[in-house]
C-alpha cells in the first residue's frame, strides 16, 4: 500500500477499528473472569511457543532501528531476549491470578426510605494506548485491559511495528481459544502517523480514555491534541532526598539504585538533595559511589566544594529528566527546604526520603505531593509489578480518575446499583 493510499484509506480503517472495539467491549464487560484469565493464560502459552517467531521479528526491528540512528536508550527498550518474553508470560499469568477487578463493591449504605444503594465497579469501555519502542507493553496493556474487562486499541511505535504485529497474533489467537470476540484486542497496523492524530482527534465515539506510554514527545503531543480524556504523564522528574538522619550505606545503596538500575526509565531519580547537616559525612560517599557507577553529577556550588569533579549546574538542570547517567545535586538546609525544592521542580511523579528519623519521614510522606513517595527505598519501585499489581500500562501524575501505578484496578470506573421495594419520590 503506497502511503498516499496508507492515508486516505486512515479514517476508514480507524473507524472500523473503532466501531469493532465497542461491539466487543459490550460483550466483554459481561464475560466471567474465569474467562478472562483462561484467555491471559492461553496467551501467555502462545507468547512462549513463538518465541523464537517473536525474537526474529524483533532483530528484524533492530536492524532498521540501529540503521535509522535510534540511540542505545531506545534500542534497549526495544530488544527482546529470552528472559524478556518470559517476563511478558509470566506478567500473564500474574495478572490473571489477580483478584477481579469488575464487580467490586466499593460502597454501599441504605437510605432512610429504605433504598439499598452500592458503587460497584465497573470497565472503562474501550482504551487506546499510544506508545513507543517497547514491544513488551503490548502483551502487558493488552492483559491489564483484558482482566478489567476493557476492550482495547494498540498504536505502538513505527520502530517496534514487526515485533508488535507476531506478539498481537498470539493475543488474538489467545482470544479466539477461549471464545472472546478478538476485536477486544486490535493493532493499529500501519506506520503511518496520521493514524495518531485520528486516534486523538476524531475517534471520541468510539475511545473512552487515552493512555500514551512513550517519550516525552509523544505524551506532550497526546495531552495536548487529544479530545479524549487521557491518563499519564509527562515527565518523570524524581527526587532522592538524604535526611541528616540517614545511614551512609543505605543513602549510597539507594541513591546508586535510584540513579543506576535502569536510567531511561520515568522511576529513576533525577536530582539528589542532601541535608546541610549530613553533607560533610554523608555526601561525598555517595558521589564517589555514583561516580564509580559511571554517573555525570552536576551540582551547586556547594556540592562542587565538597567533591571533584562535579560539574556545575544550572536552573534548567533542577527541572531536567535526564534518562540518562546524569544527576542533578543540591544541599539543602532542611526538610522544609527539600519539600519546597521538590514541590517547585518536580513533577508530581516518585520521590524518596533516606531517613533513620520517624518523624521527619512521616513529614516528608505527609506533605510531599506525589503520585508516589517512599522513606528508604530506591524510586526505582514506581511500577505496577513492584507494587503487586502484576503489570501496569504506566504511572498517572494526575489527579482526575488514577494516580500513580496504572494496573487492572485503574482501570475500572464505577455504577451506582440502586435497589427499591416500589419507592417513589415525592
Amino acid at each position: 500500500m503506497t502511503e498516499k493510499s496508507d492515508c486516505m484509506q486512515i479514517p476508514q480503517m480507524m473507524d472500523a477499528l473503532g466501531a469493532a472495539a465497542r461491539t466487543a467491549a459490550a460483550q466483554l464487560a459481561l464475560s466471567s473472569n474465569a474467562e478472562r484469565n483462561a484467555t491471559l493464560q492461553s496467551v501467555a502459552k502462545l507468547i512462549r511457543r513463538r518465541s523464537e517467531h517473536i525474537q526474529a521479528a524483533n532483530q528484524d526491528d533492530m536492524r532498521s532501528a540501529t540503521q535509522k540512528g535510534l540511540g542505545a536508550a531506545m534500542l534497549d527498550r526495544l530488544a527482546l531476549d529470552d528472559a524478556r518474553i518470559e517476563a511478558m508470560a509470566t506478567g500473564l499469568e500474574a495478572i490473571a491470578r489477580l483478584p477481579d477487578p469488575v464487580g467490586r463493591i466499593l460502597a454501599a449504605w441504605e437510605r432512610p426510605n429504605g433504598l439499598q444503594i452500592q458503587r460497584v465497579a465497573v470497565p472503562l469501555g474501550v482504551i487506546g494506548i499510544i506508545y513507543e519502542s517497547r514491544p513488551n507493553v503490548t502483551a502487558d496493556a493488552a492483559g491489564l485491559c483484558l482482566k478489567s474487562g476493557n476492550a482495547v486499541i494498540l498504536r505502538g511505535g513505527s520502530e517496534s511495528l514487526r515485533s508488535n504485529q507476531v506478539i498481537y497474533q498470539c493475543l488474538h489467537d489467545g482470544l479466539s481459544q477461549a471464545g472472546i470476540d478478538p476485536a477486544a484486542v486490535q493493532l493499529v497496523q500501519t506506520s503511518d502517523r496520521d493514524a495518531v492524530g485520528y486516534m486523538l482527534a476524531s475517534m471520541a465515539g468510539s475511545i473512552d480514555v487515552l493512555i500514551p506510554r512513550g517519550g516525552k514527545g509523544l505524551v506532550k503531543r497526546v495531552q495536548e491534541e487529544a479530545r479524549i480524556p487521557v491518563i499519564g504523564h509527562l515527565d518523570g522528574i524524581c527526587h532522592v532526598y538524604v535526611h541528616a538522619s540517614a545511614d551512609a550505606a543505605m543513602a549510597a545503596d539507594i541513591v546508586v539504585n535510584a540513579k543506576m538500575r535502569r536510567t531511561g526509565i520515568c522511576g529513576a531519580a533525577e536530582t539528589l538533595l542532601v541535608d546541610r547537616a549530613a553533607a560533610t559525612g554523608i555526601l561525598p560517599k555517595i558521589l564517589a559511589a555514583l561516580t564509580d557507577a559511571g554517573c555525570t553529577i552536576k551540582g551547586d556550588e556547594d556540592v562542587q566544594a565538597l567533591f571533584s569533579p562535579v560539574e556545575p549546574a544550572s536552573e534548567e538542570d533542577w527541572s531536567t529528566e535526564y534518562l540518562d547517567a546524569v544527576i542533578s545535586c543540591r544541599i539543602v538546609d532542611d526538610i522544609d527546604q527539600a519539600i519546597w525544592h521538590i514541590g517547585h521542580y518536580g513533577s508530581g511523579h516518585t520521590e524518596s526520603i533516606v531517613a533513620g528519623d520517624a518523624e521527619a519521614a512521616a513529614k516528608f510522606l505527609a506533605e510531599v505531593d506525589s503520585a508516589i513517595v517512599l522513606h528508604n527505598a530506591s524510586t526505582q519501585f514506581a511500577d505496577g509489578g513492584e507494587f503487586g499489581m502484576g503489570a501496569e500500562i504506566g504511572i498517572a501524575t494526575g489527579r482526575i480518575h488514577a494516580r500513580g501505578p496504572v494496573g487492572a484496578e485503574q482501570l475500572t470506573i464505577y455504577k451506582y446499583v440502586v435497589r427499591g421495594s416500589g419507592q417513589v419520590r415525592p
